[in-house]
Formats: structure tokens, sequence, C-alpha cells
């Protein structure tokens, strides 16, 4: 595979890319609930939201990332397979070379087992994520990401609070 990014579109203005959100389940999840309650969220906290839906191809998830340059891209998962689709797609957001790097976080039920390992939420971090919220855990820290990022506040990358050892 080249270097280059493929051509995704026009791009989006960036003073408005600034404040724009895309939330997004992956390829193998088919829920939207968690879409709808998490677009209806960052929007309370004044961000213009592109929710993409249920099933999203990887292809997509990238050219939607790279053409609108979002503030955030938030991937959700409910059925338990978040941890292996989320491995696999940030590599694919993050394997050029100065694309556009805004942050990336995913949270939800990120395994079929329960929470995630200590080591499981290390290898997300690892991989490129900034910042991973499961499900098991309280989403306060979530609301307080966004809310510090829309203040232009936020530190990254972020640590799930209490991850099983």
């Amino acid at each position: 595979m080249n270097d280059e990014a493929p051509p995704c579109g026009a791009v989006v203005d960036a003073d408005a890319a600034r404040r724009t959100v895309i939330v997004s389940s992956m390829a193998s999840d088919s829920h939207t609930w968690n879409l709808v309650y998490l677009e209806l969220l960052l929007g309370e906290l004044g961000f213009d939201v592109v929710n993409l839906g249920a099933c999203v191809p990887d292809e997509l998830l990238r050219s939607e990332y790279l053409s609108r340059r979002p503030a955030l891209l938030v991937l959700s998962s409910v059925n338990g397979h978040g941890y292996q689709d989320g491995l696999r797609v940030i590599r694919c957001l993050r394997e050029f070379p100065g694309a556009h790097r805004a942050p990336v976080v995913i949270g939800g039920k990120l395994g079929i087992g329960g929470a995630l390992t200590e080591d499981e939420v290390g290898q997300l971090l690892l991989a490129g994520f900034d910042a991973v919220f499961d499900d098991q855990r309280d989403p306060a820290p979530f609301r307080r990401l966004a809310a510090e990022l829309s203040t232009g506040s936020a530190q990254l990358p972020v640590r799930v609070e209490g991850a099983e050892a």
C-alpha cells in the first residue's frame, strides 16, 4: 500500500471541522441507540455531530475521517467486539504518515468477557487510540473529555480509570 491518503472528496472548512465530531460504530456492530445517545450528548456540548451509523466499513470510516478532518472521532461498540475491531480500525486510520491526526477514542462494550484488562487497554492506546472508555466503568470520564475538548483544555491520551489487571 502506498503512503498517500486516497482521495476522499472535498475537505470541510477548517473552522467548521474544529467543532465537528464523527460518531460511528464499526463494521461488525449493528447497534444504533448508543450512537444516538452520543450524538445528543455531544450536540449538547456544542459540537456539530456527523453520525455515520451502524456497520460502517473501515474504508468509509477512514474516508470520512480524512476528508472531514473532525475535532474528534468517537467509535462505539455494543456487540462486545470493540477491542478486536478497534485494533483493526485504528491501524487503518493511522497508517498514513502526516495524515489528519485528530483524537480518536473508543468506548462501549469492548470485550465479550466483561471489562478489558489493563493490558488490553494499553494495547488499544499503543495502537493509536487517544482514550478508551469501557462500558463497565463510570461514563463521567468520557463526558469530562468531551467537555474539555469543547473548551480546548483536554489532556490526551486518557487511560481508563480502574481497568482490571
